[in-house]
């Protein structure tokens, strides 16, 4: 029978690696389940509101306008998008109350509020980038970078839950707030909302996904070495036994014995909030009432007739001139004309109101319409001769129509 091999004797050294190695492969837990599936349902929610209103926000843009018609259509986008946001305000309600669980019921430290050493490490980090520091600066729990990304976060959608309220519900927000306050709304969640895209490619995709892979969220844990790195001070505290502060059984219950009731109360409050948020008013159209029957979108003004004028023996004037042969203007052709072919559009809403010549005459949000007596740097020839706007459906005789308008001074009667 064959001898067994001796043992190879393990060195120092060898055994030193080994530890290392071991030490470098074990994980500390950074986030629950719990956690990382609140995580999930905020990532999605945000990505499907950056996804539907971008498009809402650019409308006029080839990329929007194919991608909403990839959905079926505006309604079906905003629907989406108001899906997106209630799951979203779900999400931020469940967040408050598991705050508000962690810091009176368990006591956690606030490792989350920004303090003046944040503004140093940020400061550090900085040098240390530009290679004038030579260790970059060690943090705990939170750096200061993911404050600053959950704060923005926390400010974001207060900004987006108010002015989306606003333009959700116009008709109930502007009989308590001057109707000024609707635009300035969609104007304000519409930049709050390219501002917070932005932070995320930007930032959060390079410092989490870019620089370095961060897995916490996914897997809820870090080794040793990504702990070393990234939270330091916190690894310390773990080792040294003073990262969390035990609660006897006694005191947690005393706690959530009055914890919960206020938090329900809280909840109860804040989901009488989202219920009105959504149906306090279905549309503003629901304002108006019905109409028997199909009205004429413009109806051209009759000017006041005068008097018939008594019949002379020897008529001298000239004869009428044919309304065909008169120079256009907006009463007796344009308005008309902008009514047949543009009013589905540009009627009674919407960023251009082409149902009366005082708002044509105004322009829209690319600035005025026409310049009287010059057609070439008139916006309206320059959009309906270059092929910019997507939907023209003028001939060359209604647009030469046009353009005799405004030649003409573009009068309106």
């Amino acid at each position: 029978m064959a001898a067994k091999p001796k043992a190879r004797p393990v060195s120092r050294r060898d055994a030193g690696k080994t530890a290392k190695k071991k030490e470098a492969q074990r994980s500390y837990v950074r986030f629950t389940l719990a956690q990382r599936v609140e995580h999930v349902l905020m990532l999605l929610s945000f990505s499907t509101l950056g996804l539907t209103g971008l498009p809402q926000r650019f409308a006029s843009h080839p990329v929007s306008l194919w991608f909403i018609n990839a959905l079926g259509g505006i309604d079906n986008l905003r629907a989406i998008h108001h899906t997106a946001a209630v799951v979203m305000m779900f999400g931020t309600l469940y967040h408050i109350l598991v705050v508000g669980y962690k810091i009176f019921v368990e006591r956690r430290r606030l490792t989350m509020l920004p303090v003046v050493q944040d503004a140093r490490d940020a400061f550090g980090v900085l040098l240390y980038n530009i290679g004038l520091k030579k260790i970059r600066p060690q943090m705990g729990r939170y750096t200061f970078e993911e404050k600053a990304e959950y704060w923005a976060f926390a400010w974001g959608a207060v900004v987006m839950g108010f002015t989306g309220f606003l333009m959700w519900n116009p008709v109930t927000a502007a009989k308590f707030l001057p109707g000024e306050f609707i635009p300035a709304a969609k104007a304000a969640h519409g930049g709050e909302a390219v501002l917070a895209v932005l932070a995320i490619i930007v930032w959060h995709m390079y410092s989490v996904h870019i620089k370095h892979f961060n897995k916490a969220m996914w897997s809820g844990r870090l080794n040793e070495e990504e702990m070393l790195h990234e939270h330091p001070l916190e690894l310390a505290d773990i080792k040294a036994g003073v990262a969390d502060r035990p609660v006897d059984s006694l005191t947690l219950r005393k706690r959530q014995r009055i914890y919960y009731p206020v938090a329900g109360a809280l909840a109860a409050i804040m989901l009488v909030g989202i219920y009105g948020f959504i149906n306090i008013e279905e549309t503003a159209l629901i304002t108006v009432p019905p109409q028997a029957e199909k009205v004429e979108v413009f109806v051209p003004q009759t000017p006041t007739p005068f008097p018939t004028p008594l019949p002379t023996a020897t008529p001298t004037l000239p004869p009428p001139t044919p309304e065909s042969a008169l120079p256009p203007t907006w009463n007796n052709a344009i308005g008309a004309l902008f009514a047949a072919r543009c009013s589905e559009c540009h009627g009674d809403s919407g960023g251009l109101n082409l149902g009366a010549y005082a708002s044509a005459s105004a322009g829209g949000v690319s600035g005025p319409l026409f310049v009287a007596g010059d057609p070439a740097r008139s916006l309206l020839i320059l959009k309906l001769t270059s092929g910019e706007h997507p939907y023209a459906t003028l001939t060359a005789d209604e647009i030469a129509l046009l353009e005799a308008w405004i030649l003409g001074g573009a009068l309106e009667e």
